[in-house]
């Protein structure tokens, strides 16, 4: 996707999904042709011109003011997460180039990390979601994910298309749904484009759900949260992520049980399997994606 076109793009998601009464308009009683709210009903609730937010919709005006796009956030009921997404859009639309990220390789002290913190699963992910490194129990946790050659394994990929991905997650679909929701945040900060592109068409084309997840574009910032894992050896656990991000965007993602729980013995007996995975960072390198 360009960047001239995403603005447009999410305008029209956004305003797809809200009906009149969500915003305090009458419902009318001509049927509406398409879902949602109409353009003109958008720019009278933002108090623009309609030729305006037409404009702004098919990208023939990419240079919107502050102003402008608060009055769009408040229009939309867009959430903080919307809000920030909607500015960077149009940061980018408007020519704004970010500086060039700097991927492929874990860093050291992030790669230290995970071993300080086994037998917790834990690993580093770039910011589309590439698996630079990961303790022997974080491999073991993305069950099957180690036998994928080192440039594929990336966590968005295993949970659409490797077989084992609805087994591993309980709640595989609130798996699915966060995942898409963080790659419109990570296209909103235009750093990743090439990367981005080429992970996006791929999944479109391999995955319905996918597909049809990208087109609802829910955009929502990766925070920790509890998730149910199911592992093939060592059972269900429920485990608490945390990420810590690093300045350059890497982030490491760690699962944390609660002490003295069955979660956390099944995390120790994780730590007890057979070693035949990569270490920390062994074989991870996507300098060539």
């Amino acid at each position: 996707m360009s960047d001239r076109r995403a603005l447009g793009d999410f305008l029209r998601a956004r305003r797809a999904r809200l009906q009149p009464s969500q915003v305090g308009l009458p419902s009318g009683v001509r049927r509406r042709q398409t879902a949602g709210l109409r353009r003109e009903e958008v720019a009278g609730l933002a108090a623009l011109s309609v030729d305006y937010y037409i404009r702004l919709e098919q990208g023939r005006d990419r240079n919107p003011s502050s102003e402008v796009l608060s009055a769009l956030a408040a229009a939309l009921l867009l959430d903080a997460d919307e809000t920030a997404h909607l500015r960077q859009l149009a940061q980018l639309a408007g020519g704004w180039a970010p500086a060039a990220p700097t991927v492929g390789v874990a860093g050291r002290g992030l790669r230290l990390m995970l071993g300080s913190l086994r037998p917790t699963p834990a690993f580093v992910l770039d910011q589309v979601s590439n698996v630079l490194a990961a303790n022997p129990e974080g491999w073991r946790l993305l069950w099957g994910i180690e036998e994928w050659e080192p440039v594929r394994r990336n966590l968005i990929r295993y949970v659409f298309t490797h077989p084992w991905a609805r087994t591993v997650f309980e709640d595989w679909s609130g798996m699915a749904r966060d995942s898409v929701a963080h790659l419109r945040v990570v296209q909103g900060e235009g750093t990743h484009g090439a990367a981005l592109a080429a992970l996006t068409e791929e999944l479109c084309a391999a995955s319905a759900e996918f597909d049809e997840l990208w087109a609802h574009y829910d955009v929502r910032t990766k925070r920790g949260t509890r998730r149910m894992f199911r592992h093939p050896v060592v059972g269900r656990m429920e485990l608490t992520s945390e990420i810590l991000t690093a300045p350059d965007g890497q982030r490491l993602v760690a699962f944390q049980a609660e002490p003295g729980s069955p979660d956390r013995d099944a995390v120790t007996l994780l730590g007890l399997m057979g070693d035949d995975i990569p270490e920390c960072g062994e074989g991870t390198d996507h300098e060539q994606r």
